[in-house]
């Protein structure tokens, strides 16, 4: 006798619970997802045709909600970019209904993002030798804006290789 229940088979070769699924993949082995695949898909082609219509500077920092009742949910990642995107409205909405969508209006709110981190700081180290030579050129050069920053980079990292007291 086993002393594995019959039913605890491991999973079919076609299913490897070890690497990551696309959504749309998991979303299409059964026919009960089928709306939401649907709206998967709306989301993800609406979203590439704002891409196209919006600048750059926009484009990133807005994501499509769902078209309900010809209305479609814009979010903005701040209320500045929902500013721009009022001022941009009427284009965008005609632009959006020439591409075939069933839109009659925006409807533009503000989702704000996640804080990213800032970058670290660098912490960049020259070594005496280019700290020396970098000072010896600032001192051959005639007296500009250059040499000063030269002359400010030289003495910052003449400075730090110096010992604590």
């Amino acid at each position: 006798m086993s002393r594995s229940p019959s039913f605890s088979r491991p999973p079919p070769k076609q299913f490897n619970t070890r690497r990551p699924q696309p959504v749309a993949e998991v979303l299409k082995r059964t026919d009960a997802f089928a709306a939401l695949r649907a709206g998967v898909e709306q989301i993800a082609a609406l979203e590439k045709d704002l891409r196209q219509l919006l600048p750059d500077y926009l484009g990133s920092g807005v994501e499509p909600g769902f078209i309900k009742d010809g209305v479609l949910a814009l979010f903005a990642a701040h209320n500045a970019l929902a500013a721009r995107l009022r001022h941009l409205e009427p284009r965008l909405l005609s632009d959006l209904q020439q591409r075939g969508w069933a839109v009659n209006a925006l409807r533009i709110r503000v989702r704000p993002q996640a804080v990213k981190e800032p970058p670290p700081v660098k912490q960049a180290r020259m070594t005496p030798v280019g700290a020396d030579a970098l000072h010896a050129l600032s001192e051959s050069l005639a007296p500009s804006p250059l040499q000063a920053a030269l002359a400010r980079m030289a003495a910052r990292h003449l400075r730090n290789r110096e010992p604590k007291k």
